[in-house]
């Protein structure tokens, strides 16, 4: 960790914040939490680290926004199969930062990393009356949850400022330009300031494209600066509209970009021609070239969803599960949901149970549990012991073995998929 990385480094393994090459399958995020903020304590008391106790909140912004990037770096490596546990630890690393803030609020007298914790954990439990509140509020899919949102913030801010304020509030300035403008179109697009298709929204970027045409003909530079902001405004825009982030988009083009431009220097480098004597034409091969090795990679995926997992339950009946799976979520406090007939699903938070009624009753019910199958394994034993203690019959990694009350095995098994 780069922030007092000296004394993190010094400290005895029972210290450490981090665990090099594992995750800590069992620990609960309270006791690890408090443990960071103990040792952010200790960084910043006297005879801690000399730099921690150095910074404040402004010498610290470039640490944020850096430590938040090199996140996104490690999502797009996971996207193209890379492990995980190296976006584990930058996570970590953004976290060190909250908490580091949060302890110099607190030495100010402001607030402690309780606070926020509490803010957050309120604020969320607030905007999602239809999971958390004590009247069933029902909205059907993300866009009616985005609206509801975007309706409760208005109300929370009404009611702290006495002000309606503006539907764009609440983007900040200091976000990169494309993921700003895309937010912005994304909240007038709520109250219906919105093309209603996308051939509107092409006509858009295409007139923006003409005038941004016209003016490089004059050759003011600032009306080029005025013609090709709003070009970038339609293409953030346009991505929007497409449900591709605009910022994603391009780090990915960047990066399309480096690999070809370095496998054209070690091209050259192999053939002897000095770095910057090729001609065009020559350096335009091997980027060809290039662009063919990448075509015979596997394709770029989304940033990949957690491996789905099947559970054999030896019963083919759909209702006698959601039966039992009831009675377990009414235990644990998981959120049932029963809009399909042939389905029933349930969320935990970190676990989502999803039966599926089978098509040959001889096959019995599809079980998928969305969850990283090796934490999910240990997840689901928690819960089943915690609802019905005993009645995990065998665990090990990657399967679970219980009986439910009802004297029926369920077998786990995690399939990689």
């Amino acid at each position: 960790m780069r922030l007092g990385g000296r004394v993190l480094e010094e400290l005895t393994p029972g210290e450490h914040p981090h665990t090099e090459g594992a995750v800590n399958e069992m620990g609960t995020p309270g006791a690890e939490l408090e443990r960071l903020v103990g040792i952010m304590q200790r960084l910043r008391a006297e005879g801690g680290c000399p730099w921690d106790r150095e910074q404040d909140l402004r010498s610290l912004r470039p640490y944020l926004v850096e430590e938040a990037f090199e996140v996104l770096d490690e999502m797009d490596r996971v996207a193209q199969g890379g492990p995980w546990h190296p976006l584990c630890e930058e996570l970590g690393d953004l976290l060190f930062q909250i908490v580091f803030h949060a302890q110099l609020a607190s030495e100010l007298g402001e607030f402690t990393m309780a606070d926020v914790s509490k803010a957050i954990s309120d604020k969320i439990t607030s905007r999602h009356p239809h999971v958390f509140g004590e009247q069933q509020v029902r909205l059907d899919g993300a866009e009616q949850v985005l609206a509801n949102w975007a309706k409760l913030k208005a109300e929370e801010r009404k009611r702290k400022t006495g002000k309606e304020g503006s539907v764009l509030d609440g983007v900040p300035t200091a976000a990169p330009a494309l993921l700003r403008a895309e937010r912005l179109t994304e909240k007038a697009s709520r109250i219906g300031f919105d093309w209603p298709d996308l051939a509107g929204v092409r006509g858009k970027l295409a007139e923006e494209l003409a005038e941004l045409d016209a003016a490089i003909a004059t050759g003011e530079r600032d009306a080029i600066e005025h013609e090709l902001g709003d070009v970038l405004f339609s293409l953030a825009n346009l991505a929007r509209f497409v449900k591709t982030p605009a910022e994603d988009a391009l780090r990915m083009a960047i990066r399309r970009f480096t690999t070809r431009f370095q496998h054209i220097e070690s091209a050259l480098h192999d053939e002897g021609v000095p770095f910057g004597g090729a001609t065009l034409e020559h350096m335009e091969r091997h980027w060809q070239a290039a662009k063919a090795q990448e075509k015979s990679l596997p394709p770029p995926r989304s940033l990949p969803r957690a491996p789905l997992s099947t559970l054999r339950l030896g019963v083919s009946n759909l209702e006698a599960q959601r039966t039992f799976w009831d009675s377990v979520a009414t235990t644990l406090g998981w959120s049932p949901a029963r809009s399909e007939p042939d389905t029933a699903r349930y969320d935990s938070g970190p676990v989502r149970l999803v039966f599926h009624r089978a098509e040959h009753p001889a096959s019995g019910t599809t079980f998928t549990l969305e969850a990283p199958s090796a934490l999910a394994v240990i997840r689901l034993r928690q819960v089943m012991e915690q609802a019905h203690p005993g009645s995990v019959v065998d665990s090990a990694a990657g399967s679970l073995t219980f009986r439910d009350p009802a004297g029926l095995m369920w077998e786990y098994t995690s399939i990689a998929r």
